[in-house]
């Protein structure tokens, strides 16, 4: 069969990735196929892709999670069980959307702003016909457009004009609240992945799939060979070329090019003094400006802010560096709680995922137009190569349990294709 490529293979399966779709295939398939090799390459230092946990420079037990961080629909989300098989703590206090504390404002009408974001939110629900952009359903001057586009910036990653309707009206978390892993969902992630053998600082650069009797891959630490080989790196870097294939599959950096990721950074101050701001509590940074950061002030009760930028406004704070961000967070804090808080904030670490290498960016969105390809780039290729990650789930992107779903997925369309020896 077109997967069976014989005993001379160096590995049954290869899988290009560490993040958390390469991290469930790889536990799914030493699971169920305890008797396929397994080779986890991953180009970067650390396993966790875009779930990274680091700690607070002096203070123990404190994790800071610059990139995924809320369980999303967490009663069905599969890493909400592995927390507790890997000794892992889920906190259940409620996310500021599913009403956990936000801080609140004088002289703002609140209950405005609720209805004209929730009337946006149900015209994009109410859509149909052909595709369109998010920015589409705004309602022209209505005065509360600068919050709502900045909702819908966090949400994809992007402005409203690049992501489609179809694509936002497809997403479901599934069931459940969104809870959070104290120790950290990096942290999470990157023990999940422990068992499995796994290469650092290897970066794939070309697959070969010229042979029906293997796959060859090339690396910057030279080449191997496999029966079946599993791509689960960002669509970024799809869309880059930075792996070849040979021959090449246009169709797959087709579907990957259109749906690019997103940008979401987060920025994490320390707080001098925490009797200087409210614990767990959100807050917004501006009511009527795009360009604005959300901010989770002492999260878990941890003197730190912790702040979120996402699109056009991340990268330029990425691009001006770790000093903008700080200034731009503190000034929108100030304008809250006056100018002496500065004082009372220092960088602890901040994100830059547009820049990291091997990743280059947070998560997909579909442009106008383009939400079915997340199909087109899962499907197998020849029954030997395929694909996952958070770009490939229809109705999970964005998310590390889509991510998961479809690393889980894969490994048994992979299981299913090797035939066993006997």
């Amino acid at each position: 069969m077109p997967g069976d490529s014989g005993r001379d293979a160096e590995e049954d399966v290869v899988i290009i990735g560490a993040g958390a779709a390469g991290i469930a295939a790889a536990r799914r398939l030493q699971a169920t196929r305890p008797d396929l090799s397994i080779l986890l390459l991953e180009a970067g230092d650390r396993l966790g892709g875009r779930a990274w946990t680091v700690g607070l420079s002096g203070v123990a037990g404190v994790a800071l999670d610059l990139g995924c961080g809320w369980l999303h629909g967490a009663r069905t989300n599969a890493w909400t069980a592995i927390a507790g098989e890997v000794g892992l703590t889920v906190d259940r206090t409620p996310a500021p959307w599913n009403g956990g504390r936000q801080l609140q404002r004088d002289g703002v009408d609140r209950h405005a702003g609720q209805e004209a974001i929730g009337a946006y939110f149900e015209r994009l629900e109410r859509h149909e016909g052909n595709d369109t952009d998010l920015a589409a359903m705004l309602e022209p001057g209505n005065s509360w457009n600068g919050q709502i586009r900045a909702i819908g910036t966090y949400i994809t990653g992007a402005e409203l004009e690049r992501s489609s309707i179809v694509d936002y009206n497809r997403y479901d978390p599934g069931p459940g609240p969104d809870w959070r892993v104290r120790e950290g969902y990096g942290r999470l992630v990157s023990l999940y992945g422990r068992p499995v053998p796994a290469r650092l600082g290897t970066e794939v650069t070309c697959i070969d799939h010229r042979h029906a009797g293997r796959i060859g891959i090339e690396t910057n630490r030279g080449g191997l060979s496999a029966r079946a080989v599993l791509l689960t790196v960002s669509t970024n870097v799809l869309a880059a070329g930075k792996i070849a294939f040979d021959p090449p599959l246009p169709d797959k950096i087709e579907a990957a090019t259109r749906l690019p990721l997103g940008l979401a950074n987060k920025l994490f101050l320390r707080l001098a003094n925490p009797e200087a701001l409210p614990a767990d509590t959100h807050m917004l940074g501006s009511l009527s400006r795009c360009a604005t950061g959300t901010y989770q002030l002492q999260p878990f009760g941890v003197p730190v802010v912790e702040a979120y930028f996402a699109g056009d406004l991340a990268h330029d704070l990425e691009r001006q560096g770790s000093a903008a961000a700080f200034s731009f967070a503190a000034d929108e804090l100030a304008a809250q709680f006056g100018a002496d808080i500065r004082r009372e904030l220092s960088v602890a670490a901040m994100s830059a995922w547009a820049a990291t290498p091997h990743i280059g960016g947070s998560y997909s969105y579909a442009q106008p137009g383009a939400s079915d390809l997340r199909g087109l780039l899962a499907a197998p290729h020849d029954e030997r190569i395929f694909f996952a990650g958070e770009a490939c789930s229809r109705s999970r992107y964005s998310t590390a349990h889509g991510a998961y779903e479809t690393g889980f997925a894969a490994a048994d369309l992979i299981a299913g294709s090797l035939t066993q020896y006997p």
